[in-house]
């Protein structure tokens, strides 16, 4: 599906491999524990499963890879870890951003910046325009994000720019273009690791018709098997977007 569309409004193309792949990283806290190590041990050793995930996405051509690594919720966490994760946050930029440009992957980070040190919107800021032509890969990390916020944002943007008298109605196509996401197709595949079945404010709008794939496995633990594993779940289901299986049967027969 083209960028700015919505799955609701038309039936977009689909394949065998999804396009867009969004992923929530949960455990990294209970895979410290079951090793009797301290919490940040966990998030340390997610980054490098990050790493793999990454590598992995682009020998399978997926183009666009999201990663929700600190909700908006997440500042609830004790303050210790909190400081941890930033600091963790800042350590990536600094030694990954070169590395995906050199790969060829575009960076991008979507979410509320404003309660960031101004290192790290800094380091945002250089990363997404280093790599901005890039086009084998598109990694967005979602830093201090929320769906509602997102779409909360979205409208009063649209609010703002409307000139002269706002219409008495307004259409998905009218907000999309505002939302955090505007630049990729919604996401084909959502996976969420550490057994949690709940899409934890993430992506609202554009989770509308993806496929949800739940997995124990904890994240430092997830790997290029778990990442085929969710795939060929995605292979066997039937993207029907409203219609029966019929008209799908039908509408794949007049493709081929």
């Amino acid at each position: 599906m083209p960028q700015g569309q919505s799955s609701t409004r038309e039936i977009p193309e689909t394949g065998l491999i999804p396009k867009h792949i969004a992923i929530i990283m949960d455990g990294n806290g209970r895979w410290a524990r079951k090793r009797m190590l301290p919490r940040v041990a966990g998030h340390q050793q997610g980054v490098e499963t990050v790493r793999g995930v990454i590598k992995a996405c682009i020998e399978r051509n997926i183009e666009f890879l999201t990663l929700f690594a600190f909700s908006s919720e997440n500042w609830r966490r004790p303050a210790d870890e909190i400081s941890f994760l930033m600091q963790l946050f800042v350590g990536a930029l600094e030694q990954e951003i070169n590395k995906l440009h050199e790969n060829g992957i575009r960076f991008k980070v979507i979410g509320d910046l404003s309660k960031f040190e101004p290192k790290i919107i800094e380091f945002i800021h250089k990363g997404e325009q280093l790599t901005a032509n890039n086009t084998r890969l598109t990694f967005t990390v979602a830093a201090n994000y929320g769906g509602r916020w997102d779409i909360m944002q979205a409208m009063r943007k649209m609010m703002a720019q409307s000139t002269g008298e706002l219409p008495l109605s307004f259409e998905e196509e009218n907000l999309t273009q505002y939302l955090s996401m505007n630049y990729a197709p919604e996401p084909d595949l959502f996976i969420r690791t550490g057994g949690e079945c709940r899409v934890s404010n993430f992506l609202l709008w554009q989770l509308a018709y993806t496929e949800l794939y739940f997995t124990k496995k904890l994240w430092p633990d997830f790997d290029e098997h778990e990442l085929e594993l969710a795939i060929q779940s995605y292979q066997q289901r039937e993207r029907r977007f409203g219609r029966t299986s019929e008209q799908l049967q039908v509408a794949l027969s007049a493709k081929r």
